[in-house]
């Protein structure tokens, strides 16, 4: 069933890229290195939530355009470009943190789809990305958690909800099946996108739950 699933998502891709054709400025994103799209894209604001950190400004059409090709298409050659740009960031921090915070061996967990949206999605971008730091990094320093934060409750869309909406939405959506993972654990939690940061802090409140210590939320954007 697997292999079946997976030829027919590389034939819906071949559909997809005669019908809708990779735009020129796709093609440029594709052929960027981490330095350039650091120069162009402007950074996030610093209008965020405690213990969280975004690199780009969402509202610029070239991070929009970047994103929805990571969360939508799940393109691996625009995963490994924004990923390489986050790590040098969260390198950055976690070396402040590790000076100042004592915020040491921490555990990087992305932000879990539920299981019915990821079987549509056929993939989660959050992983993506997770994956792409974990080549860079080689846990020098971080080590990245799967399955340690699971969705198990099927949300509708936060597009247009505001945030006291988003979070009476996504109310126990989340569950850590193991605590003992995360007990007494730093904790990176990476997301792509942060809005009104209620999902951050959902996420957030479950981790502590189970026992995590100190919660830095990453994202590509604000």
């Amino acid at each position: 069933m697997p292999v079946f699933t997976n030829w027919m998502k590389k034939i819906l891709e071949y559909v997809l890229e005669f019908l809708l054709p990779r735009s020129n400025a796709l093609r440029d994103i594709e052929a960027m290195k981490p330095e350039d799209m650091r120069v162009v894209a402007p950074p996030a604001n610093t209008n965020l939530p405690p213990d969280t950190i975004a690199l780009f400004d969402y509202q610029n059409s070239l991070v929009r355009q970047a994103i929805w090709e990571l969360k939508y298409r799940g393109n691996k050659k625009v995963a490994r470009l924004l990923a390489n740009c986050l790590y040098e960031e969260l390198v950055e921090e976690l070396s402040e943190r590790k000076t100042f915070e004592m915020f040491e061996k921490p555990l990087l967990i992305p932000i879990p789809l539920s299981k019915r949206r990821e079987r549509e999605r056929g993939f989660n971008q959050c992983e993506l990305l997770a994956t792409e730091l974990q080549t860079r990094d080689g846990r020098n320093f971080f080590e990245v958690g799967r399955n340690i934060l699971v969705k198990v409750k099927d949300t509708e869309s936060q597009t247009k909800k505001n945030r006291v909406e988003r979070l009476k939405n996504l109310s126990d959506c989340f569950m850590v099946p193991n605590p003992k993972k995360i007990t007494g654990r730093n904790i990176i939690l990476l997301d792509d996108v942060v809005t009104t940061g209620a999902t951050i802090e959902e996420a957030r409140k479950t981790l502590a739950r189970g026992g995590a210590k100190k919660i830095l939320a990453v994202a590509l954007a604000h």
